[in-house]
């Protein structure tokens, strides 16, 4: 097997497993709040465990201003996790998964906003179809603003938790000579002690499946998903990685329709083809990220520089 189709298997089978988020989410049963908690605690075992077993923690990388920087994507990806998880709740896997998906438009818009980036009249032609994709896809009515609004604030957490991802994107794509992995290490980290105040764990007292659930996130969706997205990055260019981010969208709809019966209608599902066919020209119009730092290169593999966020991913 070449380097690449080991890539492709390896991302293939993260992007399944990101899909598979939602049903874990919710058949846990617990609030927002704590699932996030019990995530990043999890999973802060389960990479922890990784890099010690790989001897990363030795020779790190991380300078002062990096490490701020990947606490402050940390907390950017907690809550974004957080409000992902109460557009589930409000409105339903699919359509929380597909809004959440506009990711790639709000990292060219923040970074054209806070940092300059060129903003070519292509792109910014390739996001107005996205969104009007996207307000196909959500299916606001004007009575659901007039039926408690429930749904229409299950459409805003989703975009709202997009705008945090693609706050943390910018954020880590400023760390170099890193290994991505470390950074979102520090990033599960930092949401132990951040949620702790909000953790209700007097609702926890259950045992069995809820927990086995909960496990699942941090070990498998934040250990065994990173592992291998990280592994798969290194060994594929930008054009294969972005088409195979759909896979989680997909992977999720189905998950939602074959678990829950939940499925987008037809006016809906018109919006998917724009979201998806913007993405792919936005993303794949990016410059490659810059290599690390001299002082760095020397001692960092390549894929150090990769963001410690997924791209155009579940997170």
């Amino acid at each position: 097997m070449t380097s690449e189709n080991k890539g492709t298997a390896q991302l293939t089978t993260a992007m399944v497993l990101s899909g598979t988020l939602g049903v874990f989410v919710v058949e846990s049963g617990a609030s927002p709040f704590n699932v996030v908690f019990f995530r990043v605690l999890f999973g802060a075992l389960a990479l922890g465990g990784y890099v010690t077993a790989r001897g990363w923690l030795r020779d790190h990388g991380f300078t002062p201003r990096t490490l701020a920087l990947a606490v402050l994507g940390g907390v950017f990806i907690v809550f974004n996790w957080v409000l992902l998880f109460q557009s589930y709740e409000n409105t339903s896997i699919s359509v929380a998964t597909v809004v959440y998906h506009t990711q790639p438009f709000y990292v060219v818009l923040l970074g054209a906003l806070l940092f300059r980036e060129r903003l070519t009249a292509a792109k910014v032609g390739w996001i107005a179809l996205a969104f009007a994709g996207l307000i196909l896809v959500s299916g606001v009515t004007p009575a659901d603003f007039t039926s408690g609004g429930t749904y229409v604030l299950g459409v805003g957490q989703a975009l709202l938790a997009a705008l945090l991802y693609g706050l943390s994107t910018l954020v880590t794509k400023r760390i170099t000579g890193v290994r991505p992995h470390l950074i979102a290490l520090v990033q599960v980290l930092v949401g132990i002690p951040l949620l702790l105040p909000f953790a209700d764990f007097g609702a926890m007292a259950g045992t069995g499946w809820d927990w086995g659930w909960l496990a699942g996130l941090g070990l498998i969706h934040t250990g065994v998903m990173y592992v291998l997205m990280y592994a798969a990055y290194a060994k594929l260019p930008t054009s294969k990685i972005a088409v195979l981010a759909f896979v989680y969208p997909a992977v999720a709809m189905f998950m939602d329709w074959a678990v829950y019966g939940h499925h987008i209608g037809l006016v809906q599902a018109l919006g998917v083809p724009l979201i998806v066919t913007a993405s792919l020209k936005v993303t794949l119009a990016r410059k490659p990220a810059a290599a690390p730092a001299p002082r760095t290169a020397a001692h960092v593999p390549a894929a150090a520089s990769r963001p410690a966020t997924p791209a155009a991913s579940e997170a």
